[in-house]
């Protein structure tokens, strides 16, 4: 299918009680548009990054009990997985769409991104405009705008990555719900392929990391 972009029904999944309620709709509803996504994205970041690009549906696997709170399509080099590399990601939670560039807790270069990214960190402060977010869980829907994080918070997030374990750093867009059910597939597309040209920057730097 090609991605025709997210309606209400999408976003109300996550008010289903229970497990496997939600996950049914989840899969029925939300699936095919991530994957639809993945899709296009995969092809488009291959030709972005340099690199051969291999997208992943969340599954959600390991829950037997809880149901999840968001869900995404990842993107990364890696045809196996993405968690431990520095990836992109787009999903929803029930109040908004995110685009992001990350790298979670499960990462095992996390200290030498901190450290490449800490080189370059006036000029990524002064590339990244300022209605984007940075957060430091991706599990957490808040996050605090660029425009807040001038004042020595951004060097205070890279720190944290280099030194706690569970720690992470993601950068991208929030879409609230009201104004990402407005947005035509045309429309979303256009909108997260200029996020993911914004965020080169920072997968350039997990070039770096690698190349060490």
């Amino acid at each position: 299918m090609s991605f025709t972009g997210f309606k209400e029904s999408d976003f109300k999944v996550f008010a289903i009680e229970g497990l496997e309620a939600r996950m049914e709709k989840l899969i029925e509803r939300v699936r095919p548009k991530l994957e639809a996504l993945g899709s296009h994205f995969a092809a488009e970041l291959s030709s972005l990054t340099g690199e051969e690009m291999f997208f992943h549906v969340a599954k959600h696997a390991r829950r037997t009990v809880n149901p999840p709170n968001d869900t995404w399509v990842a993107f990364s080099s890696s045809k196996r997985g993405y968690k431990k590399l520095p990836h992109f990601q787009i999903g929803l939670f029930e109040t908004h769409v995110f685009i992001w560039f990350a790298v979670i807790y499960e990462s095992p270069v996390k200290k030498e991104y901190a450290a490449s990214l800490k080189k370059e960190l006036n000029t990524i402060t002064a590339s990244i405009p300022d209605d984007f977010v940075w957060s430091q869980d991706h599990m957490k829907p808040d996050a605090v705008q660029h425009r807040d994080m001038k004042n020595g918070n951004l060097s205070g997030f890279v720190r944290t990555l280099a030194e706690v374990k569970k720690a992470e750093l993601l950068c991208g867009i929030h879409i609230p719900r009201d104004e990402a059910v407005q947005l035509h597939g045309k429309d979303f597309i256009e909108k997260a392929d200029s996020v993911f040209r914004t965020l080169m920057p920072l997968y350039e730097l997990k070039k770096q990391v690698y190349s060490e």
